[in-house]
C-alpha cells in the first residue's frame, strides 16, 4: 500500500503510447483548441492538442503547430474534425506529416482517408469513437487506441445515447488496443473511475474550456458553463442525424423548435452553423449563438489554471487509490 507523500506510478499503455506523465489529453474542442491550451496541459504533464480544422489553411496550421513548440518541449496532438467538413483535410494532414507531430487524433466521419496519408509514419493515431462497432472498426484500420465517448459528452455524440459508464467496457471487452474514456469526466473521481471500467487513460474537453489557458473561450461562456447544472445542457441536430450536446439558452430552444417542424439541414443551416457557435464561444451572444458543453458542466466550479486543473485531478486520484490500497 502506498502512503501519504511516496510519488505514484501513473503508467498505462497509453502513457507510453504517447510519452505523458499522465493519461488525460484534451479535446479537439473546435474553434478553442489552439497552441497556448495544448503547450499547458503537455505542460502539465498530459496531452493537448491542436483543433486543425478550424484554422481552414495549412500554413495556419503550420503556424500553431510551430507556436506550440515554443511553449512546450512536450508531445503534444493535432486534431481532424472530419466529420464536420468531410473533405479538404488532406493539404491539413500533409502540413502535420511535415512537422513530425507525435499525435493525431480523429473525430467524426471514416478516418481510413487519413490513416492511408499517415500509412509509413511514426504519427501515433488516435480515433473517437462512440460505439462498439466504431472502435473494431477503428482498430482493424490501425488506430493505436480509441477514445471512447458517452453520451454525457459536450458536442458531437453517437446516435445510440449510450452513457460512459456502459460504452467504456463494452469497447474494453471488445478490442486489444488501449481504450480513453471520454464523457462526464471532469475531476480525480472521473478518472478513477474510468480506470476501473478497463480504460487505460481519459479524454476531457468541457472541462479544460473553464480553464484561464482556453484564452479564446469568452467570459461569457465561461460564466455559463459556472452557471449551469448538469440539467442544462440538451441534444441538437439530433434530426439529422448528427445529435450534440449544447449549452441550453434560448437559441438552443430555437434549434429545436426548427427540428421539430422542419427537420432539414437546409432548415438549421444558419442556426447550427460555425459561425453561430462562434457568436457565443467568441463574443458572448448567447442569445445568437451557442456552446458546446458536456453534462460535466455541473461539476465546475473555478476557472483555474491547466497545471491547478491537474494538479488537483492528480492529488483526487492519488487519494483514491490510497484509499483502494494500490
Amino acid at each position: 500500500m502506498y502512503e501519504r507523500g511516496v510519488s505514484m506510478n501513473w503508467h498505462t499503455r497509453v502513457t507510453e503510447l504517447l510519452t505523458i506523465q499522465y493519461p488525460i489529453i484534451q479535446g479537439g474542442l473546435a474553434y478553442l483548441a489552439y497552441a497556448d491550451l495544448a503547450a499547458a496541459v503537455s505542460n502539465a504533464g498530459g496531452l493537448g492538442q491542436i483543433t486543425a480544422m478550424s484554422l481552414r489553411e495549412p500554413e495556419r496550421l503550420r503556424a500553431e503547430i510551430h507556436k506550440v513548440r515554443t511553449l512546450t518541449d512536450k508531445p503534444f496532438g493535432v486534431n481532424f474534425a472530419i466529420g464536420m467538413h468531410g473533405t479538404g483535410y488532406e493539404d491539413m494532414v500533409r502540413v502535420a506529416i511535415e512537422e513530425k507531430v507525435p499525435v493525431v487524433t480523429m473525430t467524426g466521419g471514416n478516418p481510413a482517408p487519413i490513416f492511408e496519408l499517415l500509412d509509413g509514419t511514426d504519427i501515433k493515431k488516435l480515433v473517437l469513437v462512440a460505439a462498439r462497432r466504431q472502435a473494431q472498426k477503428a482498430e482493424q484500420l490501425g488506430a493505436d487506441a480509441v477514445m471512447v465517448v458517452g453520451q454525457e459528452g459536450g458536442g458531437h455524440l453517437g446516435r445510440d445515447d449510450v452513457g460512459t459508464m456502459v460504452l467504456v467496457p463494452q469497447v474494453v471487452d471488445s478490442v486489444k488496443i488501449p481504450v480513453i474514456a471520454s464523457g462526464g469526466i471532469g475531476d480525480g473521481r472521473g478518472w478513477m473511475a474510468a480506470h476501473a471500467l478497463g480504460a487505460e487513460g481519459i479524454e476531457m474537453g468541457t472541462r479544460f474550456i473553464a480553464t484561464k489557458e482556453c484564452v479564446d473561450a469568452s467570459e461569457v461562456y465561461k460564466a455559463a458553463l459556472l452557471a449551469s447544472s448538469e440539467t442544462d445542457t440538451t441534444i441538437i441536430k439530433r434530426s439529422i442525424g448528427a445529435p450534440a450536446r449544447a449549452l441550453r439558452n434560448d437559441f438552443t430552444n430555437k434549434i429545436i423548435e426548427i427540428e421539430q417542424v422542419t427537420p432539414t439541414y437546409e432548415a438549421l443551416k444558419d442556426y447550427i452553423s460555425g459561425t453561430a457557435n462562434k457568436r457565443f464561444i467568441y463574443e458572448g451572444q448567447h442569445d445568437k449563438g451557442f456552446g458546446w458543453a458536456g453534462q460535466v458542466t455541473g461539476m465546475i466550479h473555478d476557472i483555474p489554471t491547466v497545471a491547478e486543473l491537474m494538479q488537483r485531478m492528480v492529488a483526487e486520484a492519488k487519494q483514491i487509490r490510497l484509499q483502494w490500497g494500490q
